[in-house]
C-alpha cells in the first residue's frame, strides 16, 4: 500500500507543477511576482525621494544663516528723538523647500525670504517728536506744508505724477476750509493728507486747550471734507512745539513730525540751490520739508532725480517711517 501512496503523491505533485508552469495558475503566479516586484521598486523609489528631500531640507536649513539680518528696534535718540525701527529678514525654510522640491538635485538655493518685525516699534516709544526715519531704510519723505501758494500746487502735482511719487501734504485747516476743490485734487493724486493745525499758530505759545482745538479742528476737517480717517501725523507750523504739543497730538492719535532737511523754499532761493542742498544733506530716512512756492515748483523734478541718484526713493511720511523694508523683500514665487 505504501507504493500506492507514493505514486499518488507523485501524481499530485506533477499536476501542481503542470498547473504552475502553464494555464491560469501560471498567469496568476506571474502577476503576483510582477506586482511584488513593482511594489519593491516603488518602495525603493520612495526611499530615494524621501532621502533626497531630507537632504534638500538640511541644505536649506544650513544656508538659512547666510540670509538672516536681524531687525532694528525703534529708539529714542538724544539728538533725533524718536527713530523708527526697521524690519529684519530671514529665510522662509518651508516655502523655500516647497519652491525647490521639483528642481534637479544640487540646484542652487532659490531663497524665499520674509520680513521680521522689530520687538520695539515707533508706537512703543510713547509721545516723542520725530525728525527722521531709520537710516537703514533707503527712502525719504517729501512733506509739503500747505497754507498758501495755490498757484504752484497744480504744476507740483503734475511733476509728482510724472515722476511716480506720492508725497505727504500737511493742510492748514483754515486753508482747507477755503480750498476744498484744490485739496480734493491733491487727494485724487494718491497723496497722503495730514494735519498742520488750523490757523498756522505758534503752538509753543498756546496753552494745552488752545493747542487741542487747533489740532482737533483740522483733524475734523480732514475727515469731513476729504474722508480721511487714518491720519497719523501732525506737523507743527514753523516747527514750533513743546512737550504739551507732542502729548496733545498723541491724545488725538497723532505723532508730531518735524524735518531732517529744510529746503527753505519759502525764501525763494534759486532752484539749483535747493537741489544742491538735497544732494549734500539728504540721506536714507530723511524727512524733506517743502511748501508750494515758485522755487519748490521749479526744483521738484531735479530734487526727485537727485534723491534717486543717491539710491533713495522719495515717498510719503507713512512709508518712510514704517518699519517695512525698502526695497521690499520679494514675494514667494
Amino acid at each position: 500500500m505504501a507504493w500506492k501512496k507514493l505514486a499518488a503523491a507523485g501524481l499530485c505533485a506533477a499536476a501542481v507543477w503542470g498547473l504552475a508552469s502553464s494555464g491560469p495558475v501560471a498567469v496568476y503566479l506571474l502577476a503576483v511576482k510582477e506586482r511584488d516586484g513593482g511594489f519593491a521598486q516603488a518602495a525603493a523609489s520612495r526611499v530615494f525621494v524621501v532621502g533626497r528631500d531630507d537632504a534638500l531640507m538640511e541644505r536649506i536649513r544650513a544656508a538659512a544663516p547666510d540670509y538672516a539680518e536681524p531687525p532694528v528696534d525703534a529708539v529714542v535718540d538724544r539728538v533725533w528723538h524718536a527713530i523708527p525701527g526697521y524690519n529684519g529678514v530671514e529665510l522662509d525654510v518651508e516655502r523655500t523647500y516647497e519652491a525647490m522640491r521639483m528642481l534637479p538635485e544640487g540646484a542652487p538655493i532659490r531663497p524665499v525670504l520674509r520680513e521680521v518685525e522689530p520687538k520695539i516699534g515707533l508706537d512703543d516709544l510713547g509721545p516723542h517728536p520725530i525728525y527722521r526715519g531709520n537710516p537703514k531704510k533707503r527712502m525719504a519723505a517729501i512733506m509739503i506744508n500747505v497754507a498758501w501758494g495755490n498757484e504752484h500746487i497744480p504744476p507740483m502735482l503734475e511733476t509728482l505724477k510724472a515722476k511716480h511719487v506720492q508725497a505727504t501734504f500737511f493742510f492748514d485747516g483754515s486753508w482747507l476750509e477755503k480750498n476744498e476743490e484744490l485739496a480734493r485734487m491733491i487727494a485724487e493724486g494718491g497723496h497722503e493728507l495730514s494735519n498742520h493745525a488750523y490757523s498756522h499758530p505758534d503752538m509753543a505759545r498756546l496753552g494745552r486747550d488752545a493747542q487741542y482745538r487747533e489740532i482737533a479742528r483740522t483733524e475734523a476737517l480732514l475727515r469731513e471734507k476729504l474722508g480721511v480717517t487714518d491720519n497719523r501725523w501732525f506737523a507743527p507750523p514753523s516747527g514750533s512745539y513743546n512737550t504739551t504739543t507732542v502729548r496733545t497730538a498723541a491724545q488725538l492719535g497723532l505723532k508730531t513730525v518735524l524735518w531732517t532737511v529744510d529746503t527753505l523754499d519759502w525764501r525763494n532761493p534759486p532752484p539749483e540751490r535747493i537741489v544742491a542742498k538735497i544732494r549734500r544733506d539728504a540721506g536714507p530716512g530723511s524727512l524733506i520739508l517743502m511748501h508750494p512756492t515758485e522755487s519748490a515748483k521749479a526744483a521738484l523734478a531735479d530734487l526727485i532725480d537727485a534723491l534717486r541718484d543717491k539710491g533713495i526713493e522719495p515717498g510719503t511720511v507713512s512709508r518712510t517711517l514704517s518699519s517695512s523694508r525698502y526695497p521690499p523683500v520679494e514675494p514667494a514665487p
